[in-house]
């Protein structure tokens, strides 16, 4: 038994080649049975996100090739459009990749948790077309274990390295409760969603979002039980704001010190945590001079990233010892399952021999022999029976020079020399 993996990843390939390679919800289960319908394989799972397809195959032997044709039968794409971007892996590094990928350590951002789950969903696709079986779904236990591991031993995970996250995590710090605040995000684009989907996390009370296109703000903030608001109405509502994290891409100031002024009077002086994430920046440099006014720029959280960046690299660094052990830990499992067909037959041969000298003995009872001439009949029967074959084939391993079957039997049997 051989595992396989074969892959691409933001690494590798440019996005035009991991679409045509990627793997649809939809198409999962059927694409999983198809494939371990290859008479090499055995038990198989794709693990497909925007950033990487993966195939990891459980195979009688090494053949890459098979699973490269069956990607370019599948995806009705020529090989030599998709091979040159592959990276393999074998057994051993077949698991320790896995593992690095679960715990984020492959991953566009170090140490990014959603692989994870996405992980885990691959698992559960796989088990529900029924490709998985005790290999590769043991492999996959272990993998989350492996991750669970490195997420409580080190601090991979719990520095913020994206700007949006940064954010969130500083308002924390100034707030106490965030479900008691209201938010208003600025923007409609990537880093504000992501700013409303961490604060949605957090339990932040009310979320508004204000863009230029009314349509736009209303579909993200309908992602998060929030309001919308045109930024013509910015103004009315900034009264309302705790917090105010904008991210445009306009060329001019979208609040200035003025109105960011006159909301403070209305309320009441009232604090207000701002962090300007935009390159132009949406707020006036002066509104830093109001006295109410907590206003962050993303140079301000770029520090905080780096520092954060440092910290999961030196993190990174002790989830490579854990991998590492945690892989020995499988593959000990593996090699032992390579053993248990033959201690199997080897307890099945023991228990018929005591069956048969057992039988015998019941036999000699119900004959009238006494108990205690039975027993003793019944002890030295079964043991001639258990160590006839033995002394056998260790007495022909001797004839034929074979010191290393002595020498394993020696040690299977934990044989002591004879005085």
């Amino acid at each position: 038994m051989t595992f396989l993996a074969v892959g691409i990843n933001y690494n590798t390939a440019p996005v035009s080649v991991r679409e045509r390679l990627s793997f649809s919800t939809d198409i999962l289960e059927t694409s999983l049975k198809e494939l371990i319908r290859i008479k090499e394989i055995s038990e198989a799972a794709i693990l497909s996100t925007c950033n990487r397809t993966e195939l990891y195959c459980s195979s009688s032997y090494d053949n890459q090739q098979t699973i490269i044709d069956w990607v370019s039968d599948t995806k009705q794409i020529n090989t030599e459009d998709f091979v040159p971007y592959l990276y393999f892996h074998t057994d051993r590094s077949v698991c320790r990749h896995l593992f690095r990928v679960a715990c984020g350590l492959d991953s566009m951002v170090l140490g990014e948790p959603q692989i994870l789950g996405q992980m885990k969903t691959a698992y559960q696709a796989a088990y529900d077309a029924g490709a998985l079986g005790k290999n590769l779904g043991t492999l996959f236990q272990h993998t989350f274990t492996a991750a669970k591991k490195v997420r409580t031993d080190t601090a991979i995970g719990s520095s913020p390295i994206s700007v949006a996250f940064a954010a969130v995590q500083l308002a924390k710090q100034i707030f106490d409760k965030l479900n008691e605040q209201t938010a208003i995000l600025i923007g409609a684009g990537e880093t504000i969603e992501l700013a409303a989907r961490h604060l949605s996390q957090q339990g932040i009370g009310r979320i508004i979002i204000a863009n230029r296109s009314y349509e736009k703000a209303h579909a993200l903030a309908s992602q998060f039980n929030g309001y919308a608001i045109s930024l013509s109405e910015l103004p009315a509502h900034l009264t309302e704001a705790d917090i105010v994290i904008s991210s445009t891409a306009s060329q001019l100031p979208i609040l200035g010190k003025g109105s960011v002024e006159s909301a403070l009077k209305k309320r009441k002086h009232k604090p207000i945590f701002m962090v300007d994430l935009a390159v132009p920046r949406d707020i006036e440099a002066e509104v830093d001079q109001l006295r109410d006014v907590y206003l962050y720029t993303v140079d301000d959280l770029k520090n905080t990233i780096d520092q954060n960046m440092n910290s999961r690299r030196l993190a990174a660094e002790q989830a490579e010892e854990i991998i590492d052990t945690q892989v020995d830990y499988f593959l000990t499992w593996l090699r032992a399952q390579n053993a248990q067909s033959t201690i199997r037959d080897y307890r099945t041969q023991a228990e018929q021999t005591r069956d048969e000298a057992l039988q015998k003995a019941l036999a000699l009872l119900q004959n009238g022999i006494a108990a205690e001439d039975v027993i003793n009949r019944l002890a030295h029967s079964l043991t001639n029976k258990l160590i006839h074959t033995p002394s056998i084939q260790i007495r022909a391993a001797a004839e034929n020079e074979r010191h290393d079957l002595i020498n394993a039997a020696r040690e299977i049997f934990k044989l002591t020399k004879s005085s």
